[in-house]
């Protein structure tokens, strides 16, 4: 089936609940259709440099013009980036779904050029407030997911002006908390773009997340322990990652990655746990409006193989689809013109944090992590499991 038809057939048929007949394939198809309609208002806009004209940011206050206006761009982009980059990766193809990466990889290319021109309208914020560190790491995370698709595939011009920005955001201090891991993960890209960088944020962030370890595959976000679902947004996803980077260098920390590893495997048995067959899960914390996100580390798992001997990739393929059914079962999500709205399950803007805003939302695209496999891999060719 073409993917046209296919979106097409979900739309109409509507999301709500997970059929035990579905193939892997299926699934697959599925996951395509969500990640390319959650993508699309941001890089047809920003593609075109009309991504601040056309986004709507809302936050809790309500306000017509919020601070949040500020960095909400560099937050779609860059949290965007880092949920599509696995799938974007495996590059274009003559099978329609390698087609529309072919797309999606071209319309991203596009909106990195607008976003870091700074004659482009949608030329992002660097410098302004703290959070731009934020989302610069994330993008860089993304670049770092795509070296070849998307790096590769940059302009020497916009290679330029992404160096230039990195540059910009190392005059961002983070606070003693996940924060340190985006000054990590800013220094380890430009030692992967450039061979070169400054490699103390790196180690000191090492030597304290070494020190907020707790056991059981938890770190500590900063001085306490948070129980949410940051070890899974962004703690091990990144510590992997800034880890992966420093032995391809040979930066040390073989013992550090290690270790990750292990904790890493066994964090996301956890979290595979704790998803119901229908996709629900216990709602805890900070930031749910991120949503499915919430899984990042355990799509993220499957991805590089770190799932332990007691959870099957097909457990995980199945238990994310029930998920990402189950949020999209629910109206609201999204608004008129297709942009994700404020809310865990529909539009419920009261539960958002005030750091939160449009831009924001896409973080939920890092479940998605998981479309890097091949479609020949195990994760989508094994049968439907609970």
């Amino acid at each position: 089936m073409k993917y046209s038809m296919l979106i097409l057939t979900f739309l109409i048929a509507g999301v709500a609940g997970y059929s035990q007949t579905a193939t892997g394939q299926e699934d697959r198809m599925y996951w395509t259709c969500v990640l390319t309609q959650i993508a699309d208002p941001v890089l047809i806009n920003m593609s075109k440099g009309e991504l601040r004209k056309n986004m709507p940011v809302e936050t809790i206050s309500g306000e017509t013009h919020p601070s949040n206006a500020r960095t909400t761009h560099l937050e779609a982009l860059g949290r965007l980036l880092a949920g599509m980059a696995p799938w974007l990766e495996l590059g274009p193809d003559e099978t329609p779904e390698g087609e529309l990466r072919r797309k999606y990889i071209r319309l991203m290319i596009e909106s990195i050029d607008q976003g870091f021109d700074p004659r482009s309208p949608d030329y992002l914020n660097f410098t302004v407030t703290r959070q731009p560190l934020v989302d610069t790491a994330f993008f860089c995370q993304g670049l770092l997911r795509s070296p070849r698709q998307i790096w590769g595939n940059l302009s020497p011009r916009t290679q330029q002006n992404v160096l230039n920005a990195l540059q910009q955001i190392r005059t961002i201090e983070p606070v003693e908390s996940n924060w340190l891991l985006f000054s990590a993960m800013v220094e380890v890209t430009l030692l992967e773009l450039t061979g070169e960088c400054n490699i103390q944020p790196v180690e000191y962030t090492l030597r304290r997340f070494k020190e907020w370890y707790k056991g059981d595959g938890w770190y500590r976000d900063g001085p306490t322990l948070h129980m949410d679902y940051y070890n899974s947004f962004v703690i091990h996803p990144m510590l992997l990652d800034i880890l992966e980077i420093m032995q391809k260098h040979t930066k040390g920390e073989s013992a550090f990655y290690e270790k990750e590893q292990q904790r890493f495997s066994r964090y996301a048995e956890q979290q595979e746990r704790m998803i119901a067959p229908d996709g629900s899960y216990h709602v805890l914390g900070r930031s749910i409006a991120y949503r499915f996100g919430t899984f990042h580390a355990l799509s993220q798992a499957a991805l590089k193989d770190l799932l332990p001997a007691s959870v099957t990739q097909a457990q995980v393929r199945c238990a994310l689809t029930a998920v990402i059914k189950n949020h999209l079962s629910v109206k609201g999500n999204f608004d008129q013109q297709g942009w994700l709205t404020l809310g865990f399950a529909g539009h419920q803007p009261q539960i958002a944090e005030k750091y939160i805003s449009t831009g924001s939302l896409y973080l939920c695209t890092t479940v998605f992590t998981a479309l890097g496999l091949q479609a020949t891999d195990e994760f989508w060719t094994a049968p439907y499991t609970e």
